[in-house]
């Protein structure tokens, strides 16, 4: 493991000093934009590993520490889950085999709202609100009827447990 991260290391400083080299060809607009971009990787390796960390914590372990299929009452197709791209640019709500897909700005506003002041009743209802003010095909998916639906309060649960608001 040590030899795998000393050439990870050779070959960060490889890239750290090429980009260096780069700095002065660049104008502001570019090195904002490399800025933007270390922004939205530094978070996606945060998203990752939580994602990593989720994974290891909920796999239960049988005989000998090796993992067994994952027992739950829920069908795996009645689960929800949330997937970032690459970029970091947009994320993907799946439900039922089914996804939709949210831009990062949308996933930032509903973060900040699952994550507001007040009552988890109140939260269940901002987002539901926001839901049908802003993307009213989340219902087309996801068929909630109110802020009391069981879903609701899942996808909040969800959104809660997979992104965190940094402090500034």
């Amino acid at each position: 493991m040590a030899k795998k991260t000393g050439v990870k290391d050779v070959g960060r400083e490889s890239l750290a000093k090429e980009l260096q080299s780069l700095i002065p060809q660049l104008d502001s607009e570019g090195l904002a934009f490399l800025v933007e971009q270390a922004r939205v990787h530094l978070y996606n390796m945060q998203v990752d590993e939580l994602n990593r960390a989720e994974v290891a914590a909920a796999a239960p372990a049988g005989k000998g520490g090796k993992k067994r299929g994952r027992s739950t009452s829920k069908p795996k197709d009645e689960e929800f889950r949330i997937d970032g791209t690459e970029s970091g640019s947009s994320y993907y709500l799946h439900y039922r085999n089914n996804e939709l897909m949210f831009s990062r700005d949308e996933m930032v506003h509903l973060v900040k709202i699952v994550n507001g002041e007040g009552t988890n009743l109140e939260i269940r209802e901002r987002l539901y609100n926001w839901f049908e003010r802003e993307r009213k095909d989340i219902f087309a998916l996801v068929p909630m009827k109110d802020k009391f639906d069981e879903r609701m309060k899942a996808l909040v649960a969800l959104f809660k447990k997979s992104f965190k608001i940094k402090a500034s």
